[in-house]
Order: structure tokens, then C-alpha cells, then sequence
């Protein structure tokens, strides 16, 4: 352990917050290393809770088949625990090569209020993104993939099921393209809320329109996935966006599936998607995701904020459904931001 004492004068402390056991996490201190060569000292203004994965991490349900696969680009720690794990975060350069000095920028980094970092992890935030907004990168990054995965064609029609933020951010993205039909299908009716701030049309899973081109499934439900199998046309694609962790998940294949030859899909992110993977890098599909975020519409996501300090309880809450969230946003020391006013970027 390394005391207060033995710091160099040019070592920094930080803070992270780290996943201990099942429905444990805590804040734990750590020494910083001195940026070297091509490397960048970043200070955290925002980071957001993807809650989907977050919470998967939180209650220790990785699968041990797929632990490896499914670490994050800058975790520290194995799954289960402890774990330091996250991959929502903006802040802004204080330290490293001379052109990225004073630069916004977002990296798929776990919830800290400090890190050192190669320069090649960041993607600088445009002018026109706000850093609040700006969390939401990586998800966009997803929607993006998907799409690609997808493919969605002129006056195709397409339903979304889930209307959570992975669903939400699919269902943002098409909507400015030339479709027939599209529809953002949830049981919950409180999500009509937010199809009308996107301007796309809801539906009840009952009331959904069949004979879809593409279904994308993000409602990480055994029950989604079942309507979506219904809602597809004939030899149509279902693109499963979903990560179950370790829930099994059975399915009637002998009903639509089979009958209709339908595809089902996998869409992860963690590689470009086969349809542009010799074109596109993640750098490239990163770059992609924030300079999207200039359109204001994607606000609609962030639905709360919290200070660092407050993490492990927010987290908590999420995980036994006490606080509701799209994306809910952790404000970091020093980011001149305050956690009881609106959701938007005041950096």
C-alpha cells in the first residue's frame, strides 16, 4: 500500500468506484501514474449508468463462459468481483500531448474521477455536443451497430420492441430514414412519453403492427422476444440486441420461426458489425456516435443526475428498481454542474 508520504510530486490521487460482491460497490482510492508518451490525463466532468450491463455486473450474473468476451474496453478486475467497470464517461484533458490539452472528450472509461489514458481511447467531443449529452456515445455506438447489423432499406417497415435506451436510441436513429412503417412497441404505456419526444409512433405489444421487414428486440425479456418472432414477415429478420446474462430464455420455435424461415440476429457491439467491418474501425464508429449527438432530441435520455460521491446507493437504487432511468447521469467534483437542475449540460 502505498501511503501519502511516498508520492512523487507529480503523482495524483484518484477515485473509482468498483463492484465488491453480489449487490455490492464501494469508492476506493487509487495512485495515479504519470502520463507518459502519447498518453492523457483526464478529468471527469460526466459519467452515465448503461443499466442494462451495469446492473448485470452489479448483482455478479456475468456468465463465466462469456467473462472474457464481455469485459470492458478499460475495466480493471475479473467477473465477478471485484471489478472496476463502466463505459459511459466525458471529461476534459488537463494533462499529455499539447493538441489534446483543454479537449472534451468522451472514453468508454469505468466511473472515476481521474484516469490516465492513451490518446488513441478518446474521441473528442465536437463543439455542438454538449458534455451531458455526450455520455450517451457509447449507446448511440450501439444503435449504430445494429443498424449497420440490419441494414434497413427504403420504405422498409420495422418494429422496435423495447423501448428502453438501447430501444429508444434505435428507434431515434431510424426515424429520419425513409420508412414505411416504425414502431416503438413496450408494455409500459409511461414509454409513450418518450416516443412522442422522438417523434416516433408507440404501440402496445398487442396492438403492434405483423409483417415487419426488421425487428430489433431490446426488451431483454423472454416475452419480447416471443412478440417479435410474431411481428416479423415472412423470412424477416429479428436483430436480438438483448444480453441476458445468465437467465435462460425458451422460445416456441416451433410456431413463427420455423414456419416463416425467420433469422434471428445477434447484434454486440464490442466488434464492428460484419456489413462494415473492412470499412470501419470502432474509432471511425465512435466518431460517428458524438458528432449524432448534436440533434437535442437524444435529452430525452437522461433521465436524472446524481453526485460521484452518491454512486454506490444510485446504483443500489437502480438495481432494486427504487429509481427509474434511461441514462442516469453521475456529475463529477468541479464540473460547475449541480445534480438538482435539469439534465443538460451547463459546462
Amino acid at each position: 500500500m502505498t501511503t501519502s508520504d511516498e508520492l512523487t510530486p507529480q503523482a495524483a490521487q484518484a477515485t473509482a468506484y468498483w463492484t465488491t460482491g453480489p449487490e455490492r460497490g464501494e469508492l476506493r482510492t487509487e495512485v495515479l501514474p504519470v502520463p507518459g508518451p502519447g498518453e492523457a490525463l483526464v478529468r471527469t466532468l460526466y459519467s452515465g449508468i448503461s443499466k442494462g450491463t451495469e446492473i448485470v455486473v452489479h448483482t455478479c450474473s456475468v456468465p463465466p463462459r462469456v467473462a472474457e468476451a464481455m469485459r470492458a474496453p478499460h475495466q480493471e478486475g475479473s467477473f465477478p468481483s471485484p471489478v472496476k467497470f463502466g463505459y459511459l464517461s466525458v471529461g476534459i484533458v488537463e494533462g499529455g500531448p499539447e493538441d489534446w490539452m483543454g479537449q472534451k472528450v468522451f472514453c468508454l472509461n469505468p466511473h472515476q474521477d481521474r484516469y490516465v489514458i492513451d490518446t488513441a481511447a478518446l474521441t473528442r467531443i465536437p463543439d455542438g455536443v454538449p458534455a451531458r449529452r455526450a455520455v450517451l456515445t457509447g449507446t448511440v455506438e450501439t444503435a449504430i451497430n445494429a443498424l449497420w447489423e440490419a441494414g434497413p432499406r427504403i420504405g422498409d417497415r420495422i418494429a422496435v420492441v423495447g423501448a428502453g435506451l438501447v430501444g429508444g436510441m434505435v428507434a431515434t436513429l431510424l426515424r429520419t430514414f425513409p420508412l414505411s412503417r416504425l414502431q416503438l412497441v413496450d408494455l409500459d404505456p409511461e414509454r409513450k412519453q418518450l416516443a412522442d419526444k422522438l417523434g416516433v409512433e408507440f404501440a402496445h405489444p398487442d396492438d403492434a403492427k405483423a409483417d415487419c421487414d426488421i425487428v430489433f428486440h431490446c426488451s431483454a425479456s423472454q416475452e419480447g422476444l416471443e412478440r417479435s418472432l410474431q411481428l416479423a414477415g415472412d423470412e424477416a429478420d429479428v436483430i436480438e440486441m438483448s444480453w441476458y446474462a445468465n437467465r435462460d430464455v425458451t422460445l416456441p420455435l416451433g410456431e413463427d420461426f420455423h414456419a416463416r424461415r425467420l433469422s434471428i440476429r445477434a447484434s454486440q457491439v464490442g466488434v464492428v458489425a460484419r456489413a462494415r467491418r473492412h470499412r470501419r474501425t470502432t474509432a471511425e464508429r465512435l466518431s460517428l456516435a458524438v458528432s449524432l449527438l448534436a440533434d437535442p432530441v437524444f435529452d430525452a435520455f437522461l433521465s436524472g443526475a446524481s453526485p460521484f460521491l452518491d454512486l454506490p446507493d444510485v446504483v443500489q437504487s437502480l438495481a432494486d428498481g427504487k429509481l427509474e432511468a434511461l441514462c442516469h447521469v453521475i456529475e463529477y467534483p468541479g464540473n460547475n454542474s449541480s445534480a438538482k437542475t435539469d439534465p443538460k449540460d451547463r459546462t
